[in-house]
């Protein structure tokens, strides 16, 4: 990209705009790295450039990818835990200098601060959590934790430099209207909705998930799919169905609870960590519904589970408003508690849904409609580059 075109009288023609596509970190495995993948798709020729990647961390399809990274890749320590990198981000995130006509930002609080001589639009999966809702973000730890010590003593400062970073994003963009009423209290700028797409392949290889096919059985498992964070609610969600005796969960995902959550694992549920999309397919096609227990920005497992024609179990908030049809492809619980989720997960038993529609609904969230409206957006802010 970016060289020049030529007419057919040998003229140099107008240059190709050249598009580049950035991304906060690239550590794990989690919606926001499957919405960075589509955004590649929609842009195949799109160098990407971050602050941190760990190839083994994250999905492979990375490994094909141009992605630039910060000089502070170099610390495996910050590779392995993006949050220990948390005092220097700031700082090397405005050190990341892309050269291209647009940039595409995906970001929760980094990425919209890299530094361009282009048009900067701004995917925005959330505000910072940690900046503007450290209470969720925190969960149950305690005020004088060592974590919650160094957030207080950072906060102002990163806050300081966000706000900077938002008043140079020439256009936000939200990925649903709850996240665009955020932008709008914390940044104060209006944004446009674009959902992110669900790009699974029900197509796809189906393995066994190790050591689960005794568990799973023939199917009619619970499955929730999770980031292993406090805010996520992953461990009310235990506690539900370990109060159940007829249900079985499979938590797949990973995060800093994870051992707290495996030493108190109740009989009726497993964990596993890393697993394969082969595996995560097997597992999907074999459940009977999702459980999502969390405040989610979007919440896009509940569309991963609609495209398998499998109905959601999900808190009555945030993104899973707009992803969620109530009677169509689930039902809601109200408080994000143990007991309001066993009562749901219950009460589930004797729902009758139509598989069709659900994955109908589905497709109303696909890569297609996504990349048309990221590439108008592209297109929007060209124009409006030219106009300057």
């Amino acid at each position: 990209m970016g060289e020049s075109d030529r007419t057919l009288d040998g003229k140099s023609a107008r240059k190709r705009p050249r598009v580049a596509i950035a991304h906060d970190y690239i550590t794990q495995r989690g919606g926001a790295e499957r919405l960075l993948l589509s955004m590649h798709r929609a842009f195949p020729e799109a160098r990407i450039y971050t602050t941190l990647y760990e190839p083994d961390a994250t999905f492979p399809e990375f490994k094909d990818l141009d992605i630039v990274v910060s000089p502070i890749n170099k610390v495996p320590l910050f590779r392995r835990d993006h949050r220990k990198a948390l005092p220097f981000l700031a700082l090397a995130s405005s050190g990341v200098r892309v050269d291209a006509d647009v940039v595409l930002a995906s970001t929760t609080g980094w990425a919209h601060g890299f530094t361009t001589n282009g048009r900067m639009i701004a995917y925005c999966n959330t505000p910072a959590r940690f900046l503007y809702l450290p209470e969720q973000y925190l969960g149950d730890s305690r005020p004088l934790s060592p974590r919650a010590l160094g957030l207080r003593f950072l906060s102002p400062l990163i806050r300081a430099w966000d706000q900077r970073a938002a008043k140079r994003v020439d256009t936000y963009v939200s990925n649903s209207s709850a996240i665009r009423d955020r932008v709008r209290e914390v940044y104060g700028r209006d944004s446009e909705v674009v959902y992110p797409a669900q790009s699974v392949n029900t197509d796809g290889p189906r393995i066994p998930a190790p050591g689960l096919e005794d568990f799973v059985g023939e199917g009619g498992h619970l499955l929730l799919v999770s980031r292993l964070m406090p805010y996520k609610n992953v461990d009310k969600a235990i506690a539900a169905v370990a109060s159940l005796a007829n249900e079985r969960l499979v938590v797949v995902g990973d995060g800093p609870q994870r051992a707290e959550l495996v030493a108190a694992l109740p009989a009726n549920v497993r964990l596993v960590s890393g697993i394969s999309d082969d595996e995560l397919r097997w597992l999907y096609a074999r459940s009977r519904a999702l459980i999502a227990p969390s405040f989610e920005d979007f919440g896009l497992t509940v569309v991963e589970a609609a495209a398998w024609g499998k109905p959601s179990i999900a808190l009555r908030a945030g993104g899973y408003l707009d992803t969620v049809a109530e009677g169509v492809t689930g039902r809601f619980f109200d408080t994000p508690d143990a007991a309001s989720i066993a009562a749901a997960v219950a009460a589930s038993r004797y729902d009758v849904w139509d598989v069709g529609r659900i994955k109908e609904h589905a497709r109303e969230f696909s890569e297609e409609s996504f990349a048309r409206k990221l590439q108008k957006l592209v297109d929007d802010a060209l124009i409006r580059g030219e106009g300057r």
